[in-house]
């Protein structure tokens, strides 16, 4: 390829008179760029390296002067504080707090996909080999472990599945109850310790533990939830390593085989353990005891009012029975009286008919046998006819008729004599002598 110089018009100014100048003058470098250079030449810093450190500096100036405006930073490390984690091995890297490797030691299974994300690039920046190395001049080279824990951490928490995994064997993000016989307040102790047990529900936490003022039903239904309580919590991330050749079956079978056996007893020993912690809840719940004690005091109110519906009863019996018995003796009282009442009216009866007999059988003779004392034995034997023969009523009435005269004695003597004949109560011949 060649090119062809353009042509040098009239109009062109010629410059052949003009002299270039000589004089020299000191020129210095200065300046940010030039300070950057430096330091980058002086540490032996790549670019991408000096970058980092920049965004660094820039990032703690930010935060020393307020002016950080993601709300994430206060919630993650400044760093990891912890020196163990550094001496621990790349391999050994189950064995290390993955949450704390990443700057989330505050958050743990709270710490949302976002913010992982953005702890992670936070680390990179603190923890990347380069950065470590250049910074110890190269002198320890096991810097770059907790490196490549840092990238495991992010593997393991970018991954739903085996995140779950780990979040089910972290003991640091679990909170323990207040401890047997201690002096603590109930719903302030255990409302963080149901509210940390929660991560591991299949179903939705829709109930809480709330406080004194809290309904009764909404009580109940928060224990119902925990005695019901369906935990989608997994303890593989604690699995032996499987061999990855094939070259040994039959051990790769028994490693898993021993995993699934240690994984289910650990499963069945944490059910248990959750199972203990509600039944200790609710025995301790000042919400329970209350409603106990309630309970208790209906069912003495029922008793007693039961009792004293019994004892009211018993009493009321007792009257009848008494009033009963007061009654048949006075009935019998009274029997008694009136039988002897009737004795007496039976013999004062008898008495008055002998009587009224005596006068009735005495008044012919009384009244001279009517002038006809020749009769005397017939008259006597006829009156005796007739006051056999006289009912109760007629003995009374002939009787109050014998205080007359002779006359009217005998009157009184031939009209009942005539009604006993009429009414064939006595023979006409046994009367004869008053027809």
């Amino acid at each position: 390829m060649s090119f062809q110089l353009p042509s040098i018009s009239e109009d062109t100014v010629k410059v052949s008179n003009l002299k270039l100048s000589t004089h020299k003058r000191k020129v210095e470098p200065i300046g940010e760029h030039f300070i950057h250079h430096a330091q980058r030449a002086i540490r032996n810093h790549t670019f991408s390296e000096y970058d980092e450190i920049l965004a660094e500096k820039q990032r703690l100036y930010d935060l020393a002067n307020s002016k950080a405006v993601d709300p994430d930073e206060a919630l993650f490390d400044e760093k990891i504080e912890d020196e163990s984690m550094f001496s621990i091995e790349a391999k050994d890297w189950k064995t290390a707090d993955l949450y704390m490797a990443m700057g989330l030691s505050k958050l743990r299974y709270r710490a949302t996909a976002e913010q992982v994300i953005k702890a992670h690039r936070r680390q990179v920046l603190m923890y990347h080999p380069d950065k470590t190395s250049a910074a110890t001049n190269g002198a320890s080279l096991k810097q770059d472990s907790i490196f490549k824990i840092i990238q495991k951490a992010f593997e393991v928490l970018t991954n739903d599945n085996k995140r779950k995994q780990y979040d089910s064997c972290d003991p640091k993000s679990d909170v323990l109850p207040p401890k047997v016989g201690s002096k603590y307040d109930f719903y302030e102790s255990w409302a963080p310790v149901f509210d940390s047990e929660a991560r591991f529900s299949k179903k939705a936490y829709n109930v809480r533990l709330g406080d004194a003022s809290s309904a009764k039903e909404d009580v109940e239904k928060f224990y119902a939830f925990w005695n019901r309580f369906d935990s989608w919590r997994t303890f593989e991330f604690m699995d032996e390593d499987v061999p990855d050749d094939s070259s040994n079956r039959d051990h790769k079978r028994y490693i898993e085989k021993k995993n699934k056996a240690a994984r289910d007893k650990k499963k069945t020993q944490d059910n248990s353990r959750l199972a203990k912690l509600v039944e200790r809840a609710f025995s301790e719940d000042p919400r329970i005891k209350a409603y106990k004690e309630q309970e208790k005091k209906e069912k003495e109110q029922k008793k007693w009012e039961a009792g004293a519906a019994a004892r009211a009863a018993e009493e009321s019996k007792a009257k009848a029975e008494a009033d009963a018995k007061s009654k048949a003796e006075a009935e019998a009282n009274n029997a008694a009286a009136a039988k002897a009442n009737s004795k007496k009216a039976k013999e004062a009866a008898k008495s008055a008919k002998k009587k009224n007999k005596r006068s009735i059988r005495g008044s012919a003779k009384d009244q001279g046998y009517f002038g006809d004392a020749d009769k005397e034995a017939v008259i006597e034997e006829q009156v005796g006819n007739i006051v056999e023969a006289l009912n109760d009523e007629q003995l009374v009435d002939v009787a109050a008729k014998m205080a007359g005269d002779a006359a009217a004695v005998k009157a009184a003597l031939q009209e009942i004599a005539k009604t006993l004949a009429a009414d064939k109560a006595v023979a006409e011949a046994s009367v004869s002598y008053f027809l």
